[in-house]
């Protein structure tokens, strides 16, 4: 620096003061620079009042747009002079200029009234009738009477639980609710968060619901701590758990309703069919963007079937779908450009928050909302090709149904196999007692990491079946949904089936420079989709049936949708295995009516088999772009 002459000195410096001003200030400094706080109590039509924080723009010469986020996650900071470090989706909508309200939902933080996990809607309401769809209406109706300076026009967001009330808004029908965004919505607890085809992802459950799930008997600004494991090896500390019968007797102790009501609900009976928001989406009339992530380990499901419900009830509504490379959130939460050891070579989030989601509410909410929006019916990143792709239909028409067949010697063709010689089946010895692990790294969590993580430990292991093919000679891109239809037996009577749909790197990959120099990717194998279905729920999810010992049996798994190109010199595989701990509860591998009421000695070992001849095959069906 001491050799710098001093007009390169003030140049230097002008250029990092242009920097600093084009970032502007930090989010937190802005928003007390710009906004003021204010809390109210808002009553509902029953009387309960529901705790909501106001953030408005202190410029008075234009009327803004509210923005509301309803969450059983907490408003805070409490008190109207400490503010939240971030308002919005976005700091761009935050710079934009909106009105954000925050409000606590019934029987949360410091709103009153009991709390009822996924409320269901009642579809004929008398004038004192609640739910969360009349809740959304009245908050509306107030903050667009008694917030100064709105122009009229609401929309609202929310990502996971709060996306859940996103879309519970559209029920609402308040005419001043013009646009919302569900983003990774809860929708329908048998297929999102906790189970997945009637399987218990169990430390989902079990780490939410020790916090969540604690009783708060009067408004309390703060929640219950978080678990304590008391190590870091969440393998082994659900393994000495035992049967979930223990999680009360060694941890819970009956404090938690919700997990009680879940071991007494194993099957998709009138408990869960009530929850689900799906049969309530119709008569759709605010414009509508619903976003999630193609690597969100939690709701994914709910991103997906939110759109596609909403397509098919209401054909006339402004509907769109965003997907993009993303874990639960991380269009909001990061910039998009890694997962784990991955890499899509762009900031995905960083074009995503000002290029889709700030013009969808800047259009509907600050424009007239009738004028041509340039947005496509579907967004969606292409993942392998890593880049962004824009349909008019999703899943897109011009696909091609295919079948991949698995084969003898672990081969995965698009050919059918022949009848001539060699083996009819696969098997394997699959050990409730020595479950195979969904990571190969030590947590006590379901990570957001394990939807792309390098699959190579597992395909190592005997319980574990691996089909392959050859080096793709040219691009495959696979579009849409998949199922996975099986041929098996088992010498059980219960079993689980997992399904793993895995990008295998070439040997001569180059290396992710946000990696360690350890982690090489040559040879690297990315999940790109995987699910599991219990396989008692094969035929019916409302009556479960047993296996017949040794006997071949369909089991159809379903798979979520995916946009993704295995590119030139790759191989696809697919894994296919019966545990997958502790992600996924144990089946006992024995039969059992309740099977979260298993006990010890239910558990034992089976032989499964997957077969692959002309007349029993087993495999993939894909749509190919």
């Amino acid at each position: 620096m001491k050799n710098l002459r001093w007009p390169s000195l003030l140049l230097l410096l002008f250029f990092a003061a242009t920097q600093v001003s084009g970032q502007a200030l930090s989010d937190s400094a802005y928003i007390r620079q710009h906004y003021t706080k204010t809390e109210h109590q808002i009553p509902m039509r029953d009387g309960v009042k529901l705790f909501t924080v106001v953030y408005a723009p202190k410029d008075k010469t234009q009327k803004y747009p509210i923005m509301l986020n309803r969450t059983p996650y907490s408003v805070a900071p409490y008190g109207e002079a400490k503010y939240k470090t971030s308002l919005g989706p976005s700091s761009e909508m935050l710079r934009e200029g909106y009105i954000f309200a925050y409000q606590d939902v019934r029987g949360k933080y410091m709103s009153e009234g009991e709390f009822i996990n996924m409320k269901p809607i009642k579809a004929k309401k008398g004038k004192k009738d609640v739910d969360e769809s009349t809740d959304s209406y009245d908050a509306i109706a107030w903050l667009v009477k008694n917030v100064p300076n709105n122009n009229g026009r609401v929309g609202q967001w929310g990502i996971s639980y709060p996306g859940y009330y996103t879309t519970v808004g559209l029920l609402s029908n308040h005419p001043a609710l013009k646009a919302a965004s569900p983003q990774a919505p809860v929708t329908d607890w048998f297929w999102d968060d906790f189970h997945h085809h009637g399987a218990f992802f169990l430390p989902h459950a079990f780490n939410f619901l020790t916090s969540f799930g604690q009783p708060r008997p009067q408004p309390s600004p703060t929640g219950a701590p978080r678990f304590n494991h008391g190590t870091p090896d969440g393998y082994d500390f659900f393994l000495r758990m035992g049967p979930l019968t223990n999680a009360n007797a060694q941890y819970l102790h009956n404090n938690v309703a919700f997990w009680n009501q879940m071991m007494e609900h194993p099957n998709y009976d009138a408990f869960w069919q009530a929850m689900n928001i799906r049969p309530h989406l119709t008569n759709i009339k605010p414009a509508v963007m619903v976003v999630g992530g193609w690597f969100d380990a939690e709701n994914l499901f709910g991103a997906l079937e939110t759109y596609k419900t909403i397509e098919k009830n209401n054909p006339k509504a402004y509907n769109t779908l965003v997907m993009g490379p993303w874990y639960h959130g991380g269009w909001a939460r990061s910039n998009g450009q890694t997962l784990g050891k991955v890499s899509f070579s762009q900031k995905t989030s960083e074009f995503y928050q000002p290029q889709i989601e700030a013009r969808f509410f800047r259009h509907f909410l600050k424009g007239d909302g009738k004028g041509q929006l340039a947005l496509p019916e579907a967004y969606m990143f292409n993942t392998g090709a890593n880049q962004w792709r824009e349909f008019a239909a999703w899943p897109p028409k011009n696909t091609q149904e295919r079948l991949l067949y698995f084969g003898p010697n672990g081969k995965l063709s698009f050919e059918k196999p022949s009848a001539a010689g060699g083996p009819s089946y696969d098997e394997f010895i699959s050990d409730p007692n020595k479950p195979v692990p969904f990571s190969e790294e030590t947590t006590v969590g379901m990570t957001r990491e394990y939807m792309t993580d390098d699959q190579r430990f597992a395909s190592r292991r005997p319980d574990v079946l691996v089909y392959q093919t050859d080096v793709l000679r040219e691009d495959v891109t696979l579009a849409g949904e998949i199922l996975s239809a099986l041929n098996v037996s088992t010498t059980g009577s219960d079993a689980d089936w997992v399904v793993k749909l895995i990008d295998v790197y070439p040997d001569t990959a180059a290396q992710n420079p946000h990696n360690p120099a350890s982690v090489k990717m040559g040879g690297f194998q990315q999940m790109v989709r995987s699910e599991v279905l219990r396989g008692r729920f094969r035929n019916s999810y409302e009556k479960p049936e047993a296996f017949t010992p040794n006997q071949v049996t369909a089991v159809n798994v379903p798979l979520q949708d995916v946009l993704h190109t295995f590119k030139k010199g790759h191989r696809i595989m697919v894994q296919v295995q019966s545990t997958w701990f502790p992600l996924v509860d144990r089946n006992p591998q024995k039969f059992v009516p309740n099977i979260y009421q298993a006990k010890a000695e239910d558990f034992q070992k089976a032989t499964h088999r997957v077969y692959f001849t002309p007349q029993q095959p087993s495999y993939l069906k894909v749509k190919v772009l």
